[in-house]
């Protein structure tokens, strides 16, 4: 098979079919689309693409094209061409789209999105960026160096009122001075029934008819199949996943990290720990990132808290902890309600603020100051479009990304940073300007990961 010659970039990152460059519209001025993930929560974006009404669906691609949790995507769109490889579908259909949608494994966003940006493709990908600290420097300088390609990770709140209302309460100097914010993610995980006395990866098992478990793999060593690994089950270990920072990290810090221009911390330790092994995430854990002063601004300690008896300190008059309802439901169902629902607390040298996540507002507490600081709060604009409009007008060129790599990465090394924390069970010092840890060898050599496997190191040359 060859590495996808519909659009290799070589050394300059000049791609050399320029014709993918142009933007091949569909019919009626339609962005044409391939979909790379179908199930679960492809199945998902895939709906939110198709309520926009801006789409034609070219191509759909799975390593798992035959099960019962693809082909309900299968059925909407029978004239898609049908794909099991990413590699191949660029190879055999890269001229017929001009835009993709990833909704893979987190192991998986990089190979498939830098593949796409060398074939002149603009990117849709879920969130995090990527599941190393290197894959993200590499997918955001794939990206700078394509400005005319159109890049949006899945945190749909860039796109929500959390967004335009964190800007404009900062604008009007309501948010100023933060010097310390707690993020909480304390909901049941898939591993928290799991037996931290492990000491081996899980036996292999007869692989699902007709998957690709070879194209699943990606990049990483080889691993026999389990259904321990499938169907979102992937999450849990470090070796594919990012765990709950990973997965809620982004929803619940990326107004906070991008308005505060916070970049990358000089400081994450692992505080607390619970169920530590070599091969899953933790039962819970503190993970604190510090995070210098900036452009006059104090420094940051962020605290992450997961696990279901790790909730941070609750200020006096929190009061009720609400829950967004625009989380997206998963395979998992709808996220509970729990003593504390995701979010954050917000601390400044004047005010404290209490958020949720995705697009959930923020509030001032205690409710006595929210009522004396009411006739002060700004307007808050309304956003011109949602997450997966923005997206596909930006491929249009109307509108700019809310969250392309260049913004999105740098949160995504944060999130590697605290997986590299939690799997060392360890504190870290990190230099942001040289971006090296500065104390642990061992933990500086984790930050491009294990090698890929042969065949695979063709990626991070794109």
């Amino acid at each position: 098979m060859t590495m996808a010659s519909a659009g290799l970039a070589l050394g300059s990152g000049e791609v050399l079919n320029a014709q993918n460059l142009a933007s091949k519209r569909g019919k009626n001025g339609k962005v044409k689309i391939a979909y790379i993930g179908i199930g679960n929560r492809g199945e998902q974006i895939i709906g939110d693409f198709a309520r926009t009404g801006m789409v034609e669906v070219v191509a759909l691609c799975d390593v798992d094209m035959g099960a019962k949790h693809t082909q309900k995507v299968i059925g909407m769109y029978p004239k898609a061409k049908q794909f099991r490889d990413f590699r191949q579908m660029f190879d055999k259909a890269g001229n017929e789209f001009d835009a993709v949608a990833i909704a893979v494994p987190d192991h998986s966003h990089f190979p498939i999105s830098m593949l796409a940006l060398a074939s002149g493709k603009h990117v849709y990908v879920e969130k995090p960026l990527a599941r190393t600290f290197y894959e993200a420097e590499l997918l955001m300088q794939a990206a700078l160096k394509r400005p005319n390609l159109a890049t949006q990770v899945g945190n749909q709140g860039h796109s929500e009122a959390n967004y335009f209302q964190f800007k404009a309460w900062m604008d009007a100097g309501i948010i100023k001075d933060v010097t310390a914010v707690s993020a909480h993610m304390n909901n049941v995980r898939r591993w928290h029934k799991w037996d931290t006395n492990i000491y081996k990866l899980p036996s292999g098992q007869q692989l699902p008819k007709d998957m690709d478990w070879d194209t699943w793999l990606g990049a990483v060593p080889y691993h026999e199949y389990n259904e321990k690994y499938h169907q979102g089950e992937w999450r849990c270990w470090y070796d594919f996943g990012m765990g709950a920072l990973g997965d809620w990290g982004a929803h619940i810090l990326d107004t906070v990290h991008e308005f505060l221009e916070l970049g990358l911390p000089y400081e994450i330790s692992l505080t607390h720990q619970e169920g530590h092994n070599d091969y899953f995430f933790p039962y819970s854990s503190t993970i604190l990132f510090r995070f210098p002063a900036r452009k006059g601004m104090p420094p940051v300690d962020i605290t992450w808290y997961d696990g279901l008896d790790n909730l941070p300190p609750i200020p006096a008059g929190y009061g009720v902890s609400g829950l967004d309802p625009n989380i997206p439901t998963t395979n998992q169902g709808t996220a509970p309600a729990a003593k504390l629902n995701p979010g954050k607390i917000i601390y400044t040298k004047d005010l404290i603020f209490k958020g949720g996540s995705h697009g959930s507002t923020l509030s001032i507490i205690p409710e006595e100051k929210a009522k004396e600081m009411a006739d002060k709060l700004p307007e808050v604009p309304k956003s011109p479009s949602n997450h997966f409009e923005n997206f596909l007008l930006a491929c249009q060129g109307v509108e700019k990304t809310r969250s392309p790599f260049e913004i999105n990465g740098v949160l995504s090394q944060v999130f590697s940073l605290g997986v590299m924390a939690q799997r060392l069970n360890t504190q870290l010092f990190f230099d942001p300007r040289t971006k090296q840890i500065t104390n642990n060898e061992f933990a500086n050599s984790m930050l491009a990961g294990l090698p890929p496997r042969k065949g695979w190191d063709e990626f991070y040359k794109l």
